[in-house]
């Protein structure tokens, strides 16, 4: 990772490189946006989805049985549910690459179905609002609402919403004991509903679509080739950001050759990024330590790097040196992928 830049305009930035990727929810704000905004606040991205840059969501709902309906129960959102962040206006485009729940094919709770119905008939709604409606004690509302959430039927104006619907409820009480009067549900700005996605307008668009997810996918990594992508999900085939890489490298956008060895078929660069390859190629390798979470689109474990999968959950590290992984924390086991010396991790 580089040096941690700061600000909201840096916020903005890095939402834009991990645009449409599925992260564990509580990850965002504890070990994803920290590590690449030095002085990141939670002030920062409620703003930014407040003023609707940015919505948050489930972008992809479980898919639905063979029989076009699933009566499963679906479990409020947690700390482990897969959230991403999405600039308003393309918000439609990865929609139509991931599999969107249909309020019509999946059976709710009744609290959830109160809640829904209530959003259908009244739009966007503020908790109180919501509560008066379906006549429904705090502590059920939320539920329903975090089961909303779970099957990526709704969202919130605010990053706060979620935030309190994924933090236990023992350290809310705590919270409203020291703060009386301490609703933060009630603060949290309006919840609304998700709405279905539209199929592209014709080819060009579908182009568009595609050209747009292919360039969010560039400034991600820097480079891109098929296999990098093997833990991505919801994106075009792979065939089709390959015609988008072809034509951007004949207009000169990037570069096309073999970067990265041991992977087969083309692989894409952005021009910066061959500059930062051939500047640490250049570099002699100083020790540099550098500790991330496993759900942190940077763990490559088990496709780019060598060595087994890193599961991408809350609680599992990766410790790298010179950017080789050298020893994994999972499930608080610790695991050695070469000798170290005990003075090496200090």
């Amino acid at each position: 990772l580089d040096e941690p830049a700061e600000g909201e305009a840096a916020l903005e930035r890095s939402l834009q490189q991990l645009e449409g990727i599925p992260l564990a929810a509580a990850s965002w704000e504890r070990d994803i946006l920290p590590t690449r905004i030095g002085d990141f606040t939670t002030a920062q991205l409620d703003h930014l989805c407040q003023s609707g840059r940015f919505v948050w969501l489930r972008l992809q709902a479980a898919m639905l049985k063979n029989t076009g309906k699933d009566d499963r129960h679906r479990n409020p959102a947690v700390k482990s549910t897969p959230i991403s962040f999405i600039r308003r206006e393309r918000l439609a485009d990865w929609r139509n690459y991931n599999a969107m729940a249909d309020a019509d094919g999946i059976t709710l709770s009744g609290d959830a179905s109160k809640v829904l119905d209530s959003l259908q008939q009244w739009g966007a709604s503020f908790f109180q609002d919501l509560q008066d409606d379906t006549r429904l004690l705090p502590v059920q509302l939320e539920t329903a609402l975090g089961e909303l959430v779970a099957w990526g039927l709704i969202t919130a104006d605010g990053f706060g919403g979620l935030r309190t619907l994924i933090t236990p409820q023992p350290v809310l009480r705590r919270r409203a004991k020291r703060r009386p009067g301490y609703r933060p549900l009630a603060q949290a700005g309006r919840w609304s509903l998700l709405r279905q996605a539209r199929a592209p307008r014709d080819d060009t668009h579908r182009f568009e679509v595609v050209e747009h997810i292919a360039r969010v996918l560039l400034s991600r990594y820097g480079m891109v080739f098929r296999k990098l992508l093997d833990f991505e999900t919801g994106l075009p085939p792979w065939r089709d950001l390959l015609y988008v890489y072809r034509r951007m490298e004949a207009r000169g956008e990037l570069r096309g050759g073999r970067f990265v060895e041991g992977f087969a078929g083309e692989q894409f660069a952005l021009p910066e990024a061959m500059q930062t390859l051939r500047r640490i190629r250049r570099e002699e390798k100083d020790g540099a330590l550098v500790a991330i979470a496993a759900t942190d689109p940077l763990n490559l474990t088990g496709s780019i790097t060598a060595g087994d999968r890193v599961a991408r959950q809350a609680n599992n590290r990766i410790l790298y040196r010179d950017g080789v992984p050298i020893a994994t924390s999972v499930a608080g086991e610790v695991n050695y992928l070469e000798a170290m010396s005990a003075w090496s991790v200090l």
